[in-house]
C-alpha cells in the first residue's frame, strides 16, 4: 500500500520544508494523486459505469465504490501505483526548486517587531501529522489502508491556499 506521509518528503528531498508546508504539501501530493486516478479511470468507463460509479461518490459510500472499482476494473490498483510512481518521480526531480521557493518566501517574511503579535514564522507550530493514502489515521499509530476511490469527474487543480497545519483530507 502506498503511505503519503513525512517519509515520502525525506525519500523525494523535501525533508528540509517547514512543517506547515509539508501538510500543505501533503494534501497536494493527495490531491493530486486521486485526481490523475480518477482521470484514468473515467476515460476507461462508459458513460453508464460514471453514472454507476458516481453514485457511489455521490453517497460517500467508499466501501461500496471499492467493491465497484474491484469488480469493474480489478486493475485500478496498478493505476495507483503508476501514478503515484510518476507523481513521485516529479516530484523528486523538482525538489530542489521547491526547497528554493520556501527559502526564498521565508527569507522574504518582515523581521518580526517587539510590539507586534508574533508572527507565524515565530510561533511553533505541531509537527506535521502522517497522512496515509485513504482513510486519515493518527500519526500516533500510522497504518497503511486501501487508496480511496477516485472522482473521475474531477478536473485537474491545484491547492489556492494552504490547510491549517496538521489538516488533512477526509474521505
Amino acid at each position: 500500500m502506498l503511505k503519503i506521509d513525512n517519509s515520502l518528503l525525506e525519500e523525494v528531498g523535501l525533508g528540509g520544508l517547514p512543517d506547515p508546508e509539508k501538510n500543505s504539501f501533503l494534501k497536494h501530493i493527495y490531491e493530486t494523486l486521486e485526481m490523475r486516478v480518477g482521470v484514468r479511470l473515467a476515460d476507461q468507463m462508459t458513460n453508464q459505469q460514471l453514472d454507476e460509479f458516481e453514485q457511489y461518490f455521490e453517497a460517500k459510500d467508499d466501501a461500496g465504490a471499492f467493491q465497484w472499482l474491484e469488480a469493474n476494473f480489478p486493475n485500478y490498483k496498478d493505476i495507483v501505483q503508476q501514478e503515484f510512481d510518476k507523481l513521485k518521480a516529479e516530484v523528486t526531480q523538482t525538489a530542489p526548486q521547491i526547497l528554493a521557493a520556501s527559502q526564498s518566501n521565508a527569507n522574504q517574511a518582515p523581521p518580526p517587531q517587539a510590539e507586534m503579535a508574533p508572527s507565524a514564522q515565530q510561533v511553533s507550530s505541531p509537527p506535521a501529522d502522517d497522512v496515509s493514502y485513504g482513510t486519515p489515521t493518527p500519526s500516533a499509530s500510522p497504518q497503511t489502508v486501501e487508496p480511496p476511490a477516485p472522482d473521475p469527474q474531477q478536473q485537474p487543480s491545484y491547492p489556492s491556499e494552504q490547510p491549517p497545519a496538521g489538516s488533512q483530507p477526509t474521505y
